[in-house]
């Protein structure tokens, strides 16, 4: 899937501190990294690695100390106020733990509704929602609000949601968190479609290794740097999940679910 072409994210040099004075604590420290248009990622380290700090800051959700983050060659840190709101609106999609969809919204409202914010007109709104509601196995559920949906649909239409504008990338984190172990399987089977389908680039933060194996390359974080990384290539996923296992036991990491 990856290909020639110019990086989707670049990650350069990247360093996070919090604090002043004798109180510095290095979130982030020289972390460095690119994703190709198409790749599936995960970024897994133990608590307090960084790992959710690395994403905040490459979503724009948290600023960088020092280094720069570009996205489609964009440097993400440069853009202020109202181009930064279209920014992160038109290329930049989410999927949270929580699927923080809106409860007066039906699941229909909620996929469209970053489309109806940019005022895309109507038909191209309907045809968009029907097909990514189709990819994700979620067509029956469009007209349900969202306490008529199982924890799994609602993460499925939050998923949705995230690729219905077709964003440079999606930012998950932790988004099987609060799914029981079929529901998980059935979000990352969607995530899976999104990414070899819709050639979506997926950047997904998890603790967990049986998520991770889902995915085509992870990066590890350790007391705020890169650790190492992993590339499934033409490995089978239980062979993939065994390799992670390996090196979340050496980073001394969360437990991960077995498959």
């Amino acid at each position: 899937m990856p290909t020639s072409e110019r990086p989707v994210l670049e990650v350069r040099h990247i360093e996070k501190v919090f604090g002043s004075r004798g109180n510095v604590v290095h979130a982030l420290a020289d972390v460095s990294f690119t994703i190709e248009r198409g790749e599936f990622v995960a970024i897994m380290g133990p608590s307090g690695s960084g790992k959710s700090t690395l994403l905040n800051c490459i979503s724009t959700i948290d600023s960088v100390t020092s280094g720069k983050v570009l996205v489609n060659g964009v440097d993400v840190a440069a853009l202020r106020s109202e181009k930064l709101t279209r920014f992160r609106r038109e290329q930049l999609g989410f999927i949270f733990q929580d699927s923080n969809l809106l409860d007066t919204l039906t699941a229909r409202e909620n996929i469209a509704l970053p489309l109806t914010i940019a005022r895309r007109p109507a038909r191209e709104v309907l045809e968009r929602v029907d097909a990514v509601a189709a990819h994700l196995s979620i067509a029956e559920a469009l007209d349900r609000y969202p306490y008529q949906l199982s924890g799994g649909q609602q993460q499925r239409v939050a998923a949705a949601r995230a690729l219905v504008t077709n964003p440079a990338v999606i930012m998950a984190d932790e988004p099987t968190g609060a799914l029981d172990s079929k529901n998980a399987r059935l979000l990352l089977e969607s995530m899976e479609t999104m990414n070899e389908r819709d050639r979506a680039t997926v950047l997904m933060v998890t603790h967990d290794s049986f998520a991770a194996s889902y995915t085509s390359r992870v990066l590890f974080i350790r007391d705020g740097h890169l650790f190492t990384e992993l590339r499934r290539g033409d490995a089978p996923r239980r062979a993939f999940f065994d390799r992670i296992m390996e090196v979340v036991a050496m980073m001394g990491g969360d437990n991960a679910d077995a498959l």
